[in-house]
């Protein structure tokens, strides 16, 4: 098994470096019964196994429809204790004109058993729609209607910023202000937003191609897999500047997803980065 990814806290040039956990966009999908699952394994165990070969998950089905508490909990009991998911919040609290007034969505969401995860709840991923454009009032508006925590989980926001206008110091200082951290969307044609804005990065890498059995070429996958060491050591990785330059040098936790491209070879290409990173 390859699960067993660098995920505890080392000491990096003098700084305690946070932790790395690797994963896909949820788990059920027609090509991976060829490409990533064993032949004869059931379709109600693959949770189970993807958590035998990932160390995270980044669940997308949260973002169509509400979920039960007794679904979260049994996610929670499929996977291992040290096994973390990231939740994608539904599509309703941002498909929408003014981001501000989703607060009703938002709340609905959050009380709908996200805190049945436990110690198994990573950050809350806020998709934004390509077409949402930055506006200052707006988005700072909807930053302050993400809650703090969940029952008695405590909750970590990242906002997927997809429309160039985003690329702006002030959004930037918006998500520093709050500790929400902004997507880094890697090997995508959405912007490239680099700064680290809060506790943890979220990575998301979409450039996986037919033309390798790993998804990556292997100088793509080391390229990667040193960033996410450099992020969790609370440097800047000298090829993704930021916008607005920070000296905080603080460890992080790292979530990296392999998602879109070429699908059906995103597990193998986050197997990949995990054993570099083991």
């Amino acid at each position: 098994m390859l699960r067993h990814a660098w995920m505890g806290h080392a000491r990096k040039g003098g700084r305690m470096a946070g932790s790395i956990r690797i994963g896909v966009g949820g788990w059920t999908y027609e090509p991976w019964e060829e490409s990533f699952y064993p032949s004869d394994l059931k379709k109600k165990d693959q949770l189970r196994y993807s958590a035998s070969q990932l160390t995270a998950i980044e669940i997308n089905g949260t973002f169509y429809r509400t979920q039960r508490p007794e679904t979260f909990e049994a996610w929670a009991d499929a996977v291992p204790d040290d096994f973390v998911f990231a939740v994608k919040a539904p599509r309703y609290a941002v498909n929408r004109k003014v981001l501000a007034e989703g607060a009703e969505s938002i709340g609905r969401f959050v009380e709908s058993g996200l805190d049945r995860l436990g110690g198994k709840l990573g950050p809350i991923l806020w998709q934004l729609p390509p077409t949402k454009k930055y506006e200052p009032e707006h988005f700072a508006a909807f930053l302050d209607l993400l809650p703090a925590r969940a029952g008695d989980a405590a909750l970590r926001h990242a906002v997927e910023l997809r429309h160039p206008s985003f690329e702006d110091a002030g959004a930037v200082e918006a998500c520093r202000d709050r500790n929400v951290a902004i997507v880094l969307a890697g090997d995508s044609g959405y912007p490239l937003i680099a700064d680290q804005t809060a506790d943890f990065t979220y990575l998301r890498i979409m450039g996986t191609t037919e033309g390798h059995p790993l998804g990556y070429a292997p100088s793509k996958l080391d390229q990667w897999a040193e960033r996410a060491r450099t992020l969790a050591a609370g440097r800047q990785p000298d090829d993704l500047p930021g916008i607005v330059p920070t000296t905080d040098a603080t460890g992080r936790d790292v979530f990296l997803f392999v998602i879109a491209g070429h699908k059906a070879a995103n597990p193998a290409a986050a197997m990949a980065l995990i054993e570099r990173l083991g």
